[in-house]
């Protein structure tokens, strides 16, 4: 027989968040589809772009393990971003065979117009939530989102194991 997991207070606040953000993530991605962030396809360029403007040159599986999705859905985009000259692939000098991604000059720009245009959303979005939500309460959801993004992240632990086990019987 099948034990279940009593849920706490916290847990189903928790829960809740995750719902949210679950709820928050497919609305921005089809936002992203609009606004030119998300490929028509569902890939993420904005993200890609981001990640090799913010740490340099990387591998697909390094890519792949930061982001965390599969080496064949990087190497699609890869593949894409280098045919629309977003991207080059150069030697990489750790190894012969996983070569280096990094960003042309056009994917800079492409990167810095993305990241505008998504700081242009945010200010708007700001402004017509202002009446609704404190500053305060914004830096709040972020620092909780990067928590729970971070012990994912460490736990390396799938969505379907989160509801195994005990609970902490914490109040």
């Amino acid at each position: 027989m099948e034990q279940k997991t009593k849920l706490t207070h916290e847990g189903a606040a928790l829960m809740n968040v995750m719902f949210e953000a679950m709820g928050v993530y497919f609305r921005l991605r089809d936002a992203g589809k609009h606004s030119g962030h998300v490929t028509p396809g569902g890939a993420g360029i904005w993200g890609f772009l981001h990640s090799l403007a913010l740490d340099g040159p990387q591998t697909v599986p390094q890519l792949a393990r930061i982001r965390p999705v599969s080496r064949q859905h990087i190497q699609k985009i890869a593949n894409e971003a280098e045919a629309e000259g977003l991207i080059e692939f150069i030697d990489n000098p750790a190894h012969k065979r996983s070569r280096l991604i990094q960003l042309t000059e056009r994917g800079r720009a492409l990167h810095k117009q993305l990241t505008d245009n998504l700081a242009g959303m945010a200010v708007e979005m700001a402004k017509d939530m202002a009446s609704e939500i404190d500053v305060r309460e914004l830096e709040t959801a972020a620092r909780v989102l990067n928590l729970l993004r971070s012990r994912l992240a460490g736990a390396q632990m799938p969505l379907g194991k989160l509801g195994d086990g005990e609970s902490s019987g914490k109040k």
